[in-house]
């Protein structure tokens, strides 16, 4: 007989599957988890027809979506709520349907009522697509009970 121990998810995973539930942006735009800490988030969507602009590359708000989404799920995590108070973003490369990006947030400082984060927005071969910077506020309220 095989005992079973019941895994427990971290507290940014719980942050994430509960974000997950009500985010109707992240939904449409097929995002997935790919790794999830404390002050970091790494996920992946597949760029659709419907997220192009009318020079058949990714619309720009649509990029800056998917580095939010990231944003928002890596500034959670410590289980603190997070809004944004800043974000910006610089535009390197243009995503073409089809292609599968990365966004990659990383805390750069946390501190008790603000925090700033770094995003990434990459192609499965690492080249840098679009760059964000953002900054928080952190309530003193807990995600996982709201």
């Amino acid at each position: 007989m095989i005992n079973k121990s019941k895994v427990e998810k971290s507290t940014a995973q719980l942050v994430f599957d509960k974000m997950m539930t009500t985010d109707y942006c992240s939904q449409w735009m097929g995002i997935e988890a790919v790794s999830l800490k404390e002050g970091y988030c790494k996920i992946k969507m597949t760029v659709h027809r419907d997220m192009l602009n009318g020079f058949g590359i990714l619309h720009g708000g649509i990029a800056y979506a998917f580095a939010d989404s990231a944003f928002a799920f890596a500034s959670n995590s410590y289980g603190r709520i997070a809004v944004s108070v800043t974000g910006s973003m610089s535009f390197a490369k243009s995503a073409k349907e089809g292609a599968v990006l990365f966004a990659e947030a990383t805390a750069l400082n946390v501190g008790h009522k603000t925090a700033e984060f770094d995003v990434n927005v990459t192609d499965e071969k690492g080249v840098i697509y679009y760059r964000f910077r953002g900054t928080v506020y952190r309530k003193s309220d807990n995600v996982l009970n709201v």
